[in-house]
């Protein structure tokens, strides 16, 4: 039984880059490489594929946070700060649950990403819910990126 961990999404199966994985013992987050190479013109915001999904158990998220040395020192940053990826995320309709990485290049200079580069990393989290929680409805996920709003 699958309890939580990454795979790669069907399309770049067959593509050469490391699934998410910690680098130390004690380190919480597991780094998303990049699959492929991308740049970033200066100024712009760009949806980042990572070529893998994510999958853990209903009381759990993921969430995505950029590596400290890429706000540092490249100037980029996750345009909504920290990204939440649900449960039911994972093998959506829409597209498979592939982790895409909406970055933003606030400097001044285009920014490469290399193939293989450690761009951010990813953490599960469990979360709590309130005691009314249950009284209110719940709709089923019927797509990808932001179709909770739809």
């Amino acid at each position: 039984m699958k309890i939580r961990g990454f795979e790669k999404i069907s399309s770049y199966k067959n593509m050469d880059f490391p699934l998410p994985s910690r680098q130390t013992a004690r380190s919480a987050g597991y780094d998303i490489y990049l699959p492929e190479t991308v740049t970033l013109p200066a100024h712009t915001q760009k949806m980042v594929p990572t070529g893998v999904k994510a999958y853990m158990q209903d009381n759990e998220y993921l969430g995505i946070h950029i590596r400290s040395s890429m706000a540092v020192k490249r100037h980029l940053r996750l345009v909504n700060n920290e990204g939440i990826v649900d449960a039911d995320y994972y093998n959506n309709p829409d597209n498979e649950g592939h982790l895409l990485l909406a970055l933003a290049n606030d400097g001044d200079v285009p920014v490469t990403l290399e193939k293989g580069e450690r761009v951010a990393q990813g953490i599960f989290y469990t979360y709590l819910l309130a005691d009314d929680d249950a009284k209110a409805p719940k709709q089923e996920r019927s797509g990808g990126f932001g179709s909770t709003t739809k």
